[in-house]
């Protein structure tokens, strides 16, 4: 079923949060009334207060029961039901509030009265919505991370300043999610079918329950009995078998021996294997390192997406404005890392490897294959979203004459998005479609293997699971290679080496000249 599709019918959201959340986002709301595309109304129905909201012609009805921090799990339960049941209108999902991307324990105590009341089903169904006008927290925490996961990246963060911008984001979202889950939301039926299984878990746990006092009850009396026994027939082999004590302690000094005897041999054996294994190890395991190298054109976004997807990689989310600021065009080669997926991440950033007239630049090309090494797995050929040049076109061919005719085989297509001021964007498979017949060739030269990246602040919740799929299609083409580097024939491994091991002394040099300067 179609996204517009949730968009003809009200949709209502079962606030999830405290006292104090709410009235932030009340206050955040009100503060962005002056927008005449933003219309706020609030009202009680019952026990639940009601915040009906307009943005951009599109409606949604917040329905917030009072979750007082004192109540009980049974109390939670209750008024988190009643705040559901009030949803009776239209589709109903759930929205979690939290304060500057703090996850208390009161909020994850909340969600999993949510989920043992309504069933993992409501996962499904659940935004995750941080307010933050105030202290904003650096990292988010594991558990927050792991929420965010379970909601397939559905996190979204509201200031007064962009509330409505803000707001449109998390009804794209709540659509998207509908889409994906069903356009029905959270429903009644869901509901019993969650009740009736908790019962049902509730009547079994009761029955294992009484099963497992029974059988200790039928295990500590077989012990007593056991024990009984046991004393009795120790008592009877005391008196029968005195004479046989020192014949006893010989047979078990000899026990020992052959015990310790045996110990000493497994332990030589084994100190010999380690011995073996240090001999013919290696300084570093270069199987589980994994070398990305990106090629762009001046302009494409190459810097932008190589420190997303650093930060997605390594379960970062960037709170300042500054740290989405373009970065500064790449003059010289240059090496990031990070450890993502159990394996070492590394990944190469680098200037365009060719002049005007299409000569190459070799001391370019040296540095970015040296600080790939033990690599590069992949190439990584950055597009921008609704530009595509005369020069991006013959890309390709440049890059083949440089590292080999192979080197398509080994290449993904990034496609990066900065178009900050579309609340719809296109899609990247339509946008694909509908490209010059060049830039389809292109696509298809490498594998029709593409990918899409939004950097932009507005669709940064977005990047969350693109950085995920980029990665796992990554680990794909690498497993399809037999997890083998790209080998460039015309430089030995021992060249490109010894020019890394360079590049390292020149930067330490730098540092060094750098360091005297400022004590200066």
């Amino acid at each position: 079923m179609s996204r517009n599709s949730t968009t003809n019918t009200r949709q209502m959201m079962a606030v999830i949060a405290t006292v104090e959340e709410w009235s932030s986002l009340k206050s955040l709301l009100q503060d962005s009334c002056g927008d005449k595309r933003h219309q706020l109304t609030f009202s009680s129905l019952g026990s639940n207060q009601v915040c009906d909201l307009t943005v951009h012609g599109r409606s949604i009805s917040l329905h917030y029961a009072d979750l007082k921090q004192d109540m009980t799990e049974e109390g939670i339960s209750h008024a988190i039901d009643g705040c559901f049941k009030s949803c009776t209108d239209g589709i109903c999902t759930f929205l979690l509030l939290i304060q500057g991307g703090h996850y208390t324990k009161r909020e994850r105590r909340m969600i999993e009265n949510l989920q043992a009341h309504f069933g993992a089903e409501a996962v499904k169904y659940l935004v995750i919505l941080s307010l933050e006008d105030g202290k904003v927290v650096d990292t988010l925490d594991d558990a927050l991370l792991d929420l965010i996961n379970m909601c397939n990246g559905r996190y979204c963060r509201i200031t007064s300043s962009a509330a409505s911008d803000k707001i449109h984001a998390l009804l794209e979202m709540t659509d998207y999610m509908l889409t994906e889950n069903g356009v029905t939301g959270y429903t009644e039926t869901m509901l019993a079918e969650a009740r009736k299984r908790s019962t049902e878990d509730s009547a079994m746990k009761m029955l294992r329950q009484k099963v497992q006092e029974a059988e200790e009850k039928e295990q500590a009396f077989k012990q007593m009995v056991r024990q009984e026994e046991e004393r009795r027939a120790k008592e009877m082999e005391e008196m029968k078998a005195r004479h046989a004590e020192e014949r006893k302690k010989e047979a078990a000094e000899r026990e020992q021996y052959e015990t310790k005897r045996e110990s000493l041999e497994e332990a030589v054996i084994s100190h010999r294997a380690m011995l073996q294994l240090q001999m013919s190890a290696t300084d570093d395991d270069d199987t589980k390192k994994m070398s990305v190298i990106l090629f762009g054109l001046s302009g494409s976004g190459k810097s932008s997406a190589l420190n997303l997807i650093l930060e997605r990689a390594c379960n970062q989310y960037s709170i300042h404005e500054s740290s989405h600021e373009p970065p500064q065009p790449t003059l010289a080669c240059e090496r990031k890392e990070a450890f993502a997926s159990g394996r070492q991440l590394i990944l190469v950033d680098t200037p365009e490897l060719w002049d005007e007239d299409g000569a190459e630049n070799l001391e370019m090309v040296k540095d970015c294959l040296a600080l790939s090494l033990p690599g590069p797995h992949v190439f990584l050929i950055v597009l921008q979203v609704g530009r595509f040049t005369q020069g991006e076109s013959e890309m390709l061919g440049h890059l083949q004459k440089i590292f080999g005719r192979e080197f398509a085989e080994h290449a993904i297509i990034l496609f990066v998005r900065f178009d900050d001021n579309q609340h719809r964007p296109q899609r990247i498979n339509d946008y694909v479609a509908g490209a010059h017949s060049t830039l389809q060739d292109l696509i298809r030269k490498c594998g029709s293997r593409y990918y899409e990246l939004n950097v932009t602040k507005s669709q940064n919740a977005l990047s969350y699971p693109q950085v995920k799929d980029l990665l796992s299609g990554i680990n794909k083409l690498v497993a399809s290679h037999g997890g083998r580097s790209y080998s460039v024939k015309r430089f030995s491994v021992q060249e490109l080496q010894e020019r890394k091991k360079e590049i390292k002394e020149r930067k330490e040099g730098l540092m060094e000249v750098n360091c005297l300067l400022r004590e200066s």
